[in-house]
This record gives structure tokens, C-alpha cells and sequence, in this order.
């Protein structure tokens, strides 16, 4: 696997995992809480957007599918390891294009987590396979199953610059067969409009309202507003004693309470990350099984001070 290379705006730092570039102690995250366990279903996706941090598109396998016999694996570890999980979440690329993906889903169900699958609702949800399969699991785990809608925006043209002409509609689409047939919903979207955190909640309020979505926009769990994860912006890096300094603990940062399974192209089997935000960085893979991702994270990236410890932002709910 190739890494790839750290940004010019963060010149001389991030070089060395327990060091910062002025000869301060990094900080570190010890996985104190496993709450969720991510698993990406592969890179594959049916749209190319705009700064996509993963480089999902229609060509890119980097990450390939996973098999629901994986998963089950992971599922034993859990509980060979007593990881106190409560949630199980999907990502991709778009999970749906996955064939094992409603077999996955179901997988996790039956063992008792609730499950997070994130999602465009555009057609490879909509496939009729697809559909029967969601319709069949919210039947047998009523309520335990929530899709997490990337809408960018909650105005069409933004949400299409990002997505490509005609995606909102599509996106809509499948959400108003979701809000039909009773499967819980929430929403991803994005702050790189200029608007205030207030104004964007408001924006899709408003649309939630039109279209008879159940999905409270003032929740931050069930309207997550992600920043940009632009590499290019400068960015400090995180010491111990930032935690002081920013009335923070290393708990609240998402390395401490979830780990990512993939299976990159090539492998004969998955491997564990430390985190959704970095599938491409090898210093970030851990392992593969959950006994090895049990090792402290080293927050050696642009990604872990901008999005995780400033930003204060989590994949999940």
C-alpha cells in the first residue's frame, strides 16, 4: 500500500509519530470505549463527487467488497474480546453497490447492535433486490436499522455541484421511499457554504419539513454537518498538553471508542484501521484482528487535529 503524501501546507510536521516538529510529546488516544465498529464495504461507488476523502468513484477498488462471512468474523471477535460495541456501522464507497450488503446488514442485526448504514439512496438502493431485502430487515429488527443520507446541502444546486446534475432528485427519491416505508433515516451534509451552523440547520429543517422526513436538523446525530477535510489547510498539531489547553479528553476524540475493518485490493484477508478518515495511510493500520487494534492511536495526521480534535466531529451517531 502507498500513502500518500502529506500536504505542502503542513510542511515539517506530522514526520514522526510520537514527536511534533517542535520536540513536543504527540498526543495519543488508548481505545477506552469501543463503541462502533465501522466496516467499509469497498471503494467501488455509482458517483465520483468532490473531494471525496475516500476517492470513492465507479473505477476506484483500492478497498474491495467485503463478505458477510468477514463481517461474522469481526462479530466473533467482538465477543471474544468483550468489546462493549453498540453499533455496528457500514460505509464505502456506496454500500449498497456490495451484493453481501443486506446480508452484512442482517448479520449484525441478529446479534443485537443497532446499525448505521451510510449512504446516497440513489439507485443501487433502489435496486428491487435491494429494496425487498431493507423492507425484510426492518420487518424482523423494527427501529434498530438507521440510513445515514449523504445530502450535501439542502439546496439542490449545491448539493449537485458536489454530486453531479441530477443527483439531488435521485437522492430525494430514495429518501421518500425510505420515509414511506418506515426506515429510520438520518442525514449527512456538509459546512462549506458560508453559512453558520444555525442557517444550514435551518435550511434542512425546512426541507425535512416539505418532505415529511422525520429527522430532527437541530440533532447533531441525526444532521451531521461534517468540515471539509481539506490537507492543504495549515493545521497545529496535537501535543499532550493540548488536552489541558482545549478542555478536552482524549475520549471524546473518535479513535477512542471505534475502529474500521477493510480488505484492500490484493489481500487475502481484512485488516483493522484506526480510523474511518485515513483508509490510505499505512501508519493507521493496526492489524488484523481487533486484539491488535487495541494499541493506542498516535495522532500523527492534519486529519486528527482539523476534523477530530478542533473540529469535534465523529462518524458516528
Amino acid at each position: 500500500m502507498k500513502d500518500l503524501p502529506h500536504p505542502t501546507a503542513n510542511l515539517g510536521k506530522f514526520q514522526d509519530s510520537f514527536v511534533t516538529a517542535d520536540g513536543q510529546t504527540r498526543a495519543s488516544v488508548p481505545l477506552s470505549h469501543p463503541e462502533t465498529l465501522w466496516f467499509n464495504t469497498g471503494t467501488l461507488c455509482n458517483i465520483e463527487c468532490s473531494n471525496c476523502y475516500i476517492l470513492s468513484s465507479p473505477s476506484n477498488d483500492a478497498l474491495v467488497y467485503l463478505s458477510a462471512s468477514e463481517v461474522e468474523d469481526y462479530l466473533d471477535q467482538i465477543e471474544e474480546r468483550r468489546w462493549p460495541i453498540r453499533e455496528i456501522a457500514f460505509t464505502g464507497g456506496e454500500p449498497y453497490m456490495n451484493p453481501e450488503m443486506n446480508a452484512m446488514t442482517r448479520a449484525a442485526l441478529e446479534r443485537g447492535y443497532e446499525v448505521l448504514v451510510l449512504t446516497n439512496a440513489m439507485r443501487p438502493m433502489m435496486r428491487k433486490s435491494v429494496r425487498e431485502g431493507l423492507l425484510a430487515l426492518e420487518a424482523d429488527f423494527p427501529g434498530k436499522l438507521t440510513l445515514r443520507i449523504s445530502l450535501d446541502h439542502h439546496a439542490q444546486h449545491n448539493h449537485d455541484v458536489e454530486r453531479g446534475n441530477g443527483s439531488f432528485a435521485k437522492t430525494l427519491e430514495g429518501m421518500d421511499w425510505l420515509r414511506d416505508n418506515g426506515i429510520q433515516m438520518a442525514v449527512a451534509g456538509r459546512t462549506v457554504w458560508g453559512e453558520s451552523d444555525a442557517e444550514a440547520r435551518a435550511g434542512f429543517a425546512a426541507l425535512f419539513a416539505a418532505q415529511g422526513y422525520a429527522i430532527d436538523a437541530a440533532n447533531p446525530a441525526a444532521c451531521v454537518l461534517f468540515p471539509e477535510m481539506d490537507e492543504q489547510v495549515e493545521v497545529p498539531e496535537i501535543t499532550t498538553a493540548c488536552w489541558d489547553i482545549l478542555n478536552k479528553s482524549p475520549k471524546d476524540v473518535m479513535c477512542a471508542s471505534s475502529r474500521m475493518v477493510v480488505k484492500r485490493k490484493g489481500a487475502e484477508q481484512p485488516s483493522v484501521l484506526a480510523c474511518t478518515l485515513l483508509p490510505y495511510t499505512s501508519e493507521f493500520e493496526m492489524g488484523k484482528t481487533l486484539k491488535d487494534a487495541e494499541a493506542d492511536v498516535q495522532l500523527n495526521h492534519p486529519h486528527c487535529a482539523k476534523f477530530c480534535v478542533l473540529g469535534g466531529a465523529s462518524c458516528s451517531a
